[in-house]
């Protein structure tokens, strides 16, 4: 029982992370391909000023979880995708740097080489967050011992001898990057005004229209790549309110931002995201990293979790945490609600 409390924890820490830190990246999707000035951009990084530092906690706060609530699924997954976690490491250091270092000197090349690099490493960041989806959803290779090697690339084929990278993660993090657009879209029109908003709230429609048919290919694809999915779906048809939560939130957004509910529509966007890591937590359980070769040999939430009376332990210090981290946000956004402006 405590496993599966632990699981639906995990599974909620990460939501939160992609919640928060989702339409950071965004942002960065945005400084590329909609901003034209200094000022603009320095508008956009303003508008994640005050919380982007504090969103990637939450990807610690993944890792701890993990570590302690799944040990064997930390070590296996942690040494298996050893390369994909570096690039992510230095993409989130890059991130980071170039957020302060553009600061550093007035100079207009300096400036727009850093807020270049902030855009690039965010755009990766939501492609690479989509192909380690994938990659959960379509299984991996694991072992006797529970462990795992995958290349960056094989044959670009799901099955078989595969890589990190193959046509179907690569639909995966093609529908996290447009996903992330969209909502970091909406919250840089929710925190600004003027050509700015309107030229980012038409990005964002034009990357909801792209997304919609790849979310359906990638979700018709996994079924077939993933038969677990067909089987938790078929053995509780409740299920089947995560994906409905996922469409409700991805029409909502649309039709709330055409409307100029642009607080509404951000908060659609996150439903829907809900909704899609919910269906995906869902379609796996129990596992929590399945095998792509022979499905007895995935790590599940009973043979990967940790003793009952440490996971008893962990959520008695896990609780009180987690509420100390809620209340700061909650403080921290508050704080800097409202729009930003140019000057």
């Amino acid at each position: 029982m405590l496993a599966l409390l632990w699981f639906c924890l995990v599974a909620m820490t990460i939501t939160g992370y992609v919640l928060l830190d989702g339409f950071d990246l965004g942002a960065g999707i945005v400084r590329l391909f909609v901003t034209r000035t200094e000022g603009e951009t320095s508008q956009v990084l303003r508008s994640i000023g005050p919380v982007w530092d504090g969103n990637e906690v939450w990807l610690v706060v993944v890792g701890g979880a993990l570590f302690f609530a799944f040990p064997a699924l930390y070590a296996s997954a942690f040494s298996g995708f050893y390369l994909a976690l570096m690039i992510v490491l230095w993409l989130l250091i890059l991130r980071g740097v170039s957020i302060e270092f553009r600061s550093h000197m007035d100079a207009t090349q300096w400036q727009q080489f850093w807020s270049t690099v902030f855009g690039l490493a965010s755009a990766a960041l939501a492609l690479v967050f989509g192909i380690a989806l994938g990659n959960i959803v379509r299984g991996v290779p694991l072992d006797q011992s529970g462990y795992f090697f995958l290349p960056l690339w094989t044959n670009f084929s799901p099955t078989g001898g595969v890589g990190i990278i193959d046509w179907y993660t690569l639909l995966v993090g093609l529908a996290s990057l447009l996903a992330l657009a969209v909502h970091g879209s909406l919250w840089v029109v929710l925190k600004t005004e003027g050509s700015l908003q309107e030229r980012t709230r038409l990005f964002g429609a034009r990357c909801w229209t792209a997304s919609v048919p790849i979310m359906l290919l990638m979700t018709s694809v996994s079924f077939a790549i993933q038969p677990n999915l067909i089987r938790q779906f078929r053995a509780h048809p409740w299920g089947a309110i995560f994906p409905a939560l996922a469409v409700v939130g991805m029409i909502g957004a649309r039709v709330l931002s055409s409307r100029r509910r642009d607080l509404r529509a951000f908060l659609a966007s996150g439903l829907y995201l809900v909704g899609m890591l919910s269906s995906v937590a869902f379609g796996v359980f129990p596992n929590v990293l399945p095998s792509n070769t022979r499905p007895d040999l995935g790590l599940t939430i009973y043979n990967a979790a940790t003793a009952e009376h440490g996971l008893f332990v962990g959520l008695c210090w896990f609780i009180p945490g987690m509420a100390l981290a809620i209340g700061y946000a909650v403080l921290v956004y508050r704080h800097s609600a409202g729009k930003v402006n140019a000057g």
